[in-house]
């Protein structure tokens, strides 16, 4: 705490050895950043550019993607400046903003992935209605939704954070996610009833919805278009590496597992770091008119 000031300050303890390997981590976070930046915007910039792309399915995971380059510029940045500092510090209104950003991307993606899966439902299921439900405006109001609900969820929540006092002021982590409800002094019934309200709303209820559109994706594909089938599966795979990720936060970060520092540290790196490197590689492979037009731009950059 800055007497002086009154401002909060919060320390990130989550750093292990950091005066000995400071620059090999900066070198290692930062080579992941720039890869996830470049390969996230030349799959979003392929899907703009050419306009056989322009389709509800390609707009939503050009979406997908810029949410992983706006989820790893809230965490990066500050990240690669606390491997060179001395302190590894942060306000707590920054930290809660951070928070915020965090937790609104990764359920956006939820969201995301759950308009996805409508949109490859009423393409393989009804294709005769297709034009007519995924219209133009039906697209753009999916995208809204899939960003603006967990924005307005989660102010409930900092709003309900902002107002708790908090009697520690060092947290058990690299970045600002679910560690903070560890610093509280007393334990809020109403953040803890909320926090399962948002789990369910915008994780698990969204989930539900995913498996039930691709199970009957698949039992109407295997009877009679099983090739219409192989587009649902970069989504599956993009899911589940997902709800690994929210697996973690939840079971470890929240419930405060008791496992080692190193591990944790580990952990932490290789969600920050695989997760939003994971889909654009996937789509990039897994999607055949992204491959195509990816492939071609390769080509070119040999060519020159």
């Amino acid at each position: 705490m800055d007497d002086t000031s009154n401002v909060t300050y919060l320390t990130l303890d989550g750093f292990v050895e950091l005066h000995k390997y400071r620059y090999l981590y900066f070198m290692i976070m930062f080579v992941m950043y720039i890869l996830i930046i470049s390969c996230n915007s030349t799959i979003i910039c392929l899907i703009w550019i050419h306009k056989t792309l322009h389709e509800p399915m390609y707009i939503f995971i050009a979406a997908l993607l810029l949410n992983s380059v706006l989820y790893s510029t809230n965490i990066y940045p500050k990240l690669l400046a606390d491997f060179l500092s001395e302190k590894q510090i942060l306000t707590y209104p920054l930290c809660l903003f951070q928070a915020f950003i965090y937790y609104s991307l990764a359920t956006s993606e939820f969201l995301l992935l759950t308009a996805m899966s409508y949109d490859r439902y009423v393409s393989i299921c009804k294709p005769l209605q297709y034009p007519a439900i995924m219209r133009k405006t039906t697209v753009i109001l999916l995208l809204v939704l899939a960003w603006l609900v967990p924005l307005c969820e989660l102010t409930v929540s900092v709003v309900l954070y902002a107002n708790l006092k908090i009697c520690s002021f060092t947290l058990k982590g690299i970045f600002c996610n679910n560690s903070i409800y560890s610093i509280q002094c007393v334990r809020s019934v109403t953040l803890a009833i909320y926090g399962v309200f948002m789990l369910l709303n915008m994780v698990l209820f969204p989930l539900l919805f995913i498996l039930f559109t691709y199970t009957r994706i698949l039992i109407i594909s295997y009877r009679i278009r099983r090739k219409a089938a192989q587009t649902c599966l970069p989504h599956l795979l993009v899911l589940i590496n997902l709800s690994c990720f929210v697996t973690y936060d939840v079971f470890i970060v929240r419930l405060e597992a008791d496992i080692p520092r190193i591990a944790h540290l580990i952990i932490s790196i290789q969600m920050i770091s695989y997760h939003p490197l994971f889909n654009p590689i996937i789509y990039g492979l897994k999607m055949k008119e992204i491959s195509k037009h990816l492939k071609k731009l390769l080509a070119q950059v040999k060519s020159h």
